[in-house]
């Protein structure tokens, strides 16, 4: 895929789409819309995200089917979704998000986690950042984590996955971000283990 995302890594598995439709069903009271919207084709799922008065897990519904599908008239939803105070919502749109493979998507990622403002829905932004792969995930991580490392931050859970996702990523330019980490007691151990996925300082790959 162009976005470096390898698919049966960064996309959902058959168990995590079932529980994404489960989750939508039960939202809409098992109704006759939902069943209509699981059946429509691409253009009366897009169309659903225009029409007016539709309710969000419809919205939602048509946004992830599409995004899986990889038509990208998905992207604008699925980022706001991303961004939700519902983290079921924030997760299913990563998936989606992941496979729809989208040249955008990276760096709309990138502008949610590092957005101070709000930081307590980054958690699924950095994840797919990392899934991702891009040239914007290392920084985009780097920059997120470096304000995130006092010791009673209470988004340690979004500074834990800037700190995995930069040891998956192994990108030297993380060393001075994960070694300010080493020094936070819930990212002393993970910050260690990323450090050993990096290049040393100096070495080749610096």
């Amino acid at each position: 895929m162009g976005n470096g995302c390898d698919v049966h890594r960064c996309g959902p598995t058959l168990g995590g789409v079932n529980d994404v439709l489960e989750r939508l069903r039960s939202e809409s009271g098992r109704s006759a819309e939902y069943e209509a919207l699981l059946a429509a084709g691409p253009d009366g799922l897009a169309g659903a995200l225009t029409s007016p008065g539709r309710p969000l897990w419809a919205r939602e519904l048509a946004a992830y089917r599409l995004g899986m599908a990889g038509d990208r008239r998905a992207f604008e939803a699925l980022v706001l979704l991303l961004n939700h105070r519902d983290p079921p919502r924030c997760e299913a749109a990563a998936q989606a998000l992941a496979v729809l493979g989208d040249p955008r998507t990276a760096r709309a990622a990138a502008a949610l986690a590092t957005n101070e403002l709000r930081t307590a829905y980054a958690l699924h932004p950095v994840r797919l950042l990392t899934a991702l792969r891009a040239p914007e995930s290392a920084p985009a991580l780097i920059r997120t984590l470096s304000r995130l490392l006092a010791p009673h931050d209470p988004y340690w859970r979004v500074a834990l996955a800037c700190v995995e996702g930069l040891g998956a990523l192994a990108d030297p330019r993380a060393h001075e971000v994960l070694t300010r980490a080493q020094s936070h007691p819930r990212l002393a151990v993970a910050a260690t283990e990323a450090l050993r996925t990096l290049p040393a300082p100096g070495g080749a790959g610096s």
